[in-house]
């Protein structure tokens, strides 16, 4: 504790220099403080230890809420499924049912040079631009059929069609060549034909889907 110099009153403004502070004696008053002081001792070789609770990490699950409205990604797949397993039973690009699987060889085949040789090459893929067993477009699978007995034909839809005779339906004959536009085939009797479809497809035996068929003549 410090004291004020004699004389010295509460709210005095002198300003003179303080008296001298014993530091020594206060040291000293504080050394005998810590002389009363209780002490404490630890080994020097103490391990500090407490006891903590085990604790078991557990994995929330998540809530799924199912989403009633599909997406628009989602509808476009089943679309293209539906589309895929339509395709795989025979269905053409036009609507009408192409039959091309697993499809037996008709009987006006047998006999027939046009068709005998068109028949050896069923399960050949369509490729655009095609003209050889390897792979036919529709034309190409005509041209080279017919070529094989001699006869050259255009290499176009639309120049196969201006070649040749127009005959009716009515008077078709098996080996005659069916014609749309944009489109040919060979006709295999009845209501079959057999033609390169488009890409991803075989050449395949099957009915006649297109709606107003144009029958060409070879001779």
């Amino acid at each position: 504790m410090l004291s004020t110099p004699a004389g010295a009153t509460s709210g005095s403004d002198a300003t003179g220099p303080l008296a001298d502070v014993d530091t020594a004696s206060l040291a000293a008053s504080a050394l005998a403080l810590l002389d009363t002081a209780p002490v404490v001792t630890s080994p020097a070789d103490a391990a500090w230890t407490f006891d903590a609770p085990a604790v078991k990490a557990v994995k929330a699950k998540a809530e799924v809420k199912a989403d009633p409205t599909p997406t628009r990604s989602a509808l476009r797949a089943a679309s293209r499924s539906v589309s895929r397993v339509a395709d795989d039973n025979g269905n053409d690009d036009n609507g009408g049912s192409s039959s091309a699987h697993n499809n037996p060889i008709p009987q006006s085949v047998s006999g027939n040079k046009v068709l005998e040789i068109a028949a050896r090459y069923v399960g050949v893929p369509y490729v655009y631009g095609g003209s050889t067993p390897s792979g036919f477009d529709c034309s190409g699978f005509v041209d080279y059929v017919y070529a094989q007995l001699g006869v050259d034909l255009p290499r176009s839809s639309g120049g196969i069609r201006s070649a040749l005779k127009v005959v009716s339906r009515a008077d078709a004959k098996p080996g005659d060549i069916i014609w749309t536009p944009g489109h040919v085939a060979i006709y295999a009797g009845g209501n079959q034909q057999i033609d390169a479809p488009r890409p991803g497809k075989t050449i395949q035996f099957r009915a006649i889907w297109q709606s107003s068929p144009v029958f060409l003549r070879v001779g």
